[in-house]
């Protein structure tokens, strides 16, 4: 009877893990950050599966492996709530549903030549999108401003991203700045800890660095062998690469493709480029979904769906390897000082990138209006994330037609 009972709670939380990612997956509009942001609203603020603290922890450990941070916090939090069959549940009911949208879109493109016309709902979408995303900011802000020290952490990582500083760079560098500053004004004594574990730490972000480096090389240089005939497993195998080795946002994606596919290979022009990552900004979910329209273009469903799996499939490994090893980051003085660093400085890159959208979203009137009340609803009266972006859509076409 208790294994019973086991059973059904565990198939009870599996269905509670795939209901609340294909939403997620299905109306987080705007990438990484608003995916986060309405993660951290359901499963912190609705759910209470996390505290935000051990939120903030799986925020800043996702910021240090390669791939899609946010469908890495899927996977993380798919396995904390019901294991291992939680981290595919959770990963794949993220993923998919913008890879059958970006599929639909490839499929509409080479059938009639062109996108289909979706500005007027993202109209509306993005300034709702921003104030999700300033709500979640306020929130894990009060939690992670441990102090003045870590405050200035992340002003500085901010101020580093706008200025134009690598992503990854200004995380480790604003990471190691704020383990050896905490730690040391606290009185830590260095002496106390081993010389091994010592030297790997300092040495990893090094590591990380040149490593990362040299794979992401090796991709651009496989890349340029060409081929005439782009088989399954090619497709496979560079999408594989570069979700093994690509850090920083989605964006930094484009640079990847761009090498690979048209300057390498050749298997695209740089227009039809342009419209694979705007497909993926067009849907909802990571901008890695980019991949299944590239791949539908190169080999229709078997190509979308190989492109999608290559490119998705390291951050199931990568999560599965860190998960079990997050809450011991906080059992040593000088980890744990790292991951509060690395939490502020993911926030304070998160506020950059919340800032550059708003520079290009809220040019008129309208989208104030959209994002005031968004953030209004968001704040005061806590309405979930996901009505607030469809709400914002629905608004800004209605607006679209009148303005």
């Amino acid at each position: 009877m208790e294994q019973t009972d086991q059973q059904a709670s565990l198939a009870q939380r599996l269905r509670e893990v795939a209901l609340l990612f294909l939403k997620i997956g299905s109306t987080g509009f705007g990438g990484p950050a608003v995916t986060i942001a309405m993660m951290e609203d359901e499963v912190v603020g609705r759910r209470g599966w996390l505290s935000r603290d051990y939120f903030l922890d799986l925020v800043g450990s996702t910021n240090l492996i390669p791939g899609p941070n946010a469908a890495e916090m899927a996977i993380h939090i798919g396995y904390l709530r019901a294991g291992w069959m939680g981290l595919i549940t959770a990963g794949v009911c993220f993923i998919v549903p913008a890879a059958l949208l970006t599929t639909a879109l490839a499929w509409a493109y080479v059938r009639y030549g062109a996108l289909p016309q979706v500005a007027p709902f993202l109209y509306g979408a993005k300034p709702a999108v921003l104030a999700v995303i300033v709500s979640a900011l306020w929130r894990l802000g009060k939690t992670a401003a441990k102090g003045w020290q870590l405050l200035l952490i992340g002003l500085v990582a901010t101020l580093a991203s706008l200025l134009g500083a690598n992503e990854i760079l200004a995380l480790f560098s604003c990471g190691l700045l704020g383990m050896t500053w905490l730690c040391l004004a606290g009185g830590a004594d260095p002496s106390q800890r081993s010389g091994k574990a010592n030297a790997a730490f300092w040495l990893a972000p090094g590591t990380l660095f040149g490593g990362g480096r040299a794979v992401a090389g090796a991709v651009l240089a496989a890349s340029a062998t060409g081929a005439a005939v782009v088989s399954l497993w090619e497709l496979g195998l560079f999408f594989l690469k570069i979700g093994a080795v690509l850090y920083g946002s989605g964006y930094v994606l484009v640079a990847f493709l761009e090498g690979g596919l048209v300057h390498g290979h050749g298997w695209l022009s740089q227009p039809q480029l342009l419209d694979a990552i705007a497909a993926g900004q067009f849907t909802p979910g990571p901008l890695f979904s980019s991949a299944a329209f590239v791949g539908y273009l190169l080999r229709g469903l078997p190509g979308a769906a190989v492109a999608t799996t290559g490119i998705f499939l390291p951050s199931f490994a990568f999560v599965a390897v860190l998960s079990p090893f997050v809450p011991r980051l906080r059992r040593s003085r000088w980890t744990a000082a790292f991951l509060d660093a690395i939490n502020i400085s993911s926030l304070g890159l998160m506020a950059a990138v919340t800032l550059k959208l708003a520079q290009t979203t809220l040019r008129a009137w309208p989208a104030w209006v959209i994002a005031l009340l968004a953030a209004g609803a968001g704040l005061r009266w806590k309405v979930n994330s996901t009505w607030l972006v469809l709400g914002g859509a629905a608004l800004g076409w209605g607006l679209s037609r009148v303005v």
